[in-house]
């Protein structure tokens, strides 16, 4: 059995490093410098077909796997664990995610713009009092006639500062605990969404990491990631691919 890597895989990971050595690595330490994302750096990822590695082309996505998203991050973290980060937030954390459990009408709504990378992408998960343990969050969504309303605050969320859409968790439910979270896309330019600081940080510096208030935030019902309550399949789906597609992320360090 052949582990190698495809012909096709070893041009996407010489595309990938020329890509990073040349828009990246100059300006590399002007990132951690003034902890600042490159602007115009996600649309770069787009035109490079960088963003939607996992997303079937009729989407804007690039309809390739998960390996071939891998090699661009480990080359994108070999200059710059910054972009990396944000980088695998946007394609995998929110993109991926997106594609695997949404609807038809949702994926046509947002996968094209961030795939192109008009959109930046960001996971609504941990909050000041539930980090690893991801089904304690205390957000809230009541349901309102074709709306839902969200109450809450996430922290520590990549991307948050600057994102478009953000794939946010909620409990609908609280006395069904872990069975009472639910999924959804909320736009930043809602009503009752606001970002509440941009974190300094020690590490990591470019990539920016703040902290998210939802304050009677109204969220349309169509914007609902699957099912009502079922939230944490499509929690725990992600989280295991992250997990995966990180590991690249410490190797290409």
């Amino acid at each position: 059995m052949d582990f190698g890597l495809t012909q096709e895989q070893k041009l996407l990971r010489a595309t990938a490093r020329a890509f990073a050595l040349k828009e990246i690595a100059p300006i590399a330490d002007k990132i951690d410098r003034e902890d600042s994302f490159p602007e115009g750096l996600f649309k770069k990822f787009g035109e490079m077909g960088f963003l939607g590695c996992t997303i079937p082309a009729e989407y804007g996505g690039a309809g390739s796997n998960y390996l071939s998203a891998i090699i661009i991050e480990e080359e994108l973290a070999r200059v710059s664990a910054a972009v990396a980060l944000s980088y695998g937030a946007h394609s995998i954390l929110c993109a991926d995610n997106l594609y695997r459990n949404g609807n038809e009408d949702q994926r046509k709504k947002y996968l094209p713009n961030l795939c192109s990378g008009e959109w930046v992408g960001a996971l609504g998960l941990t909050e000041p009092g539930a980090g690893s343990d991801a089904v304690g969050i205390e957000a809230t969504a009541e349901k309102d006639g074709d709306e839902y309303v969200l109450n809450g605050t996430k922290t520590f969320i990549t991307n948050g500062p600057i994102a478009d859409l953000v794939l946010l968790y909620a409990k609908t439910d609280k006395e069904k605990g872990a069975k009472g979270i639910t999924a959804f896309l909320v736009e930043t330019s809602l009503d009752g969404f606001s970002v509440s600081k941009q974190f300094e940080k020690m590490g990591n510096r470019g990539s920016p990491t703040g902290e998210l208030v939802l304050d009677n935030c109204r969220v349309p019902k169509e914007n609902l990631l699957g099912d009502e309550n079922e939230g944490i399949a499509v929690m725990m789906s992600g989280l295991d691919n992250e997990r995966a597609f990180f590991g690249a992320y410490g190797v290409g360090i």
